[in-house]
This record gives structure tokens, C-alpha cells and sequence, in this order.
């Protein structure tokens, strides 16, 4: 049953009687925080006072759990990976692809009996960029718990 156009919540006005005028700790509160970028000497590879980027196509959530989840197992196959990183068919695939355009992951495509198979394993591409972000990460810790 639809609801009537006065049962409707109609939007506030942007001025007029009933708005809030603006105060300081709202306009602060809609700012996002300015923090002078402070450099991570500690980080391996960077100059002093710069730190260097993170690899963002390891850093990503789903990219990096394939990635790690590959490093500890010889080879695992899409519906492996799909269980363990609970991701959508479509959310796998893409990231998966995307490493392995990188050349960080190798795809083997198989049939058992009828059924497609899919299994990837790390490359050593992969493994080298998956220690390095390790080693950038461990280094922003300490440099964080140093700091």
C-alpha cells in the first residue's frame, strides 16, 4: 500500500526559520582532518621523511587475502578460494584476474569430467610483491610503536 504524499517526510529547507545556523564545531565536524604528513624513516626503500607507496594492487582487501591464502598453499582452486575469503563469483574473479595480469598469480583451467576447474598458485612475482608489502607494513608498525 503506498503512503499518502502527507505521510511523506518532506526535506528541510536549506535556510529559513527551522535551520540550524552552522557552528564552529559543525563545520570542524564536516572537515575532514588536515595531519601534516610526518615521514617514516624506518620504512625500507624510502628517503628520510617520505615514506614509499603501498603496493594498491596487494593492499587491497580481497587481493591481499588471495594473495596470503596462495602463499601458504601450493595451489587452490576458485571454489577454494570463493569458501575461504567468502566473496561473490564476480568479486573473485575480478580480483584474481587483476593479480594475474599483474603476473602475481598463475590460472590453470581444467575440466573434471564436465565440470570447468579453475586453480591458481603464487608466482615468484607474487611472492616477492607480497614480501615486500609485508616488510613495508612490519616497518610502519615499528615505526608507529617507535614513534
Amino acid at each position: 500500500m503506498a503512503k499518502s504524499n502527507a505521510a511523506r517526510k518532506q526535506p528541510r529547507p536549506a535556510g529559513g526559520d527551522d535551520a540550524t545556523p552552522p557552528t564552529p564545531a559543525r563545520e570542524a565536524a564536516r572537515e575532514p582532518a588536515r595531519v601534516a604528513p610526518r615521514g617514516l624513516a624506518g620504512v625500507r626503500g624510502g628517503a628520510a621523511g617520505v615514506a614509499p607507496e603501498l603496493d594498491q594492487l596487494v593492499h587491497e582487501r580481497m587481493r591481499l587475502g588471495i594473495v596470503s591464502a596462495l602463499a601458504v598453499n601450493e595451489s587452490l582452486s576458485f571454489a577454494e578460494l570463493k569458501a575461504l575469503l567468502q566473496a561473490t563469483d564476480g568479486n573473485l574473479s575480478v580480483h584474481a584476474r587483476k593479480l594475474e595480469e599483474a603476473g602475481y598469480v598463475a590460472c590453470t583451467k581444467s575440466f573434471e569430467g564436465r565440470v570447468p576447474r579453475t586453480d591458481y598458485q603464487l608466482t615468484p612475482a607474487g611472492r616477492a610483491a607480497l614480501e615486500r608489502y609485508l616488510d613495508h607494513m612490519e616497518s610502519l608498525i615499528r615505526a608507529t610503536r617507535d614513534g
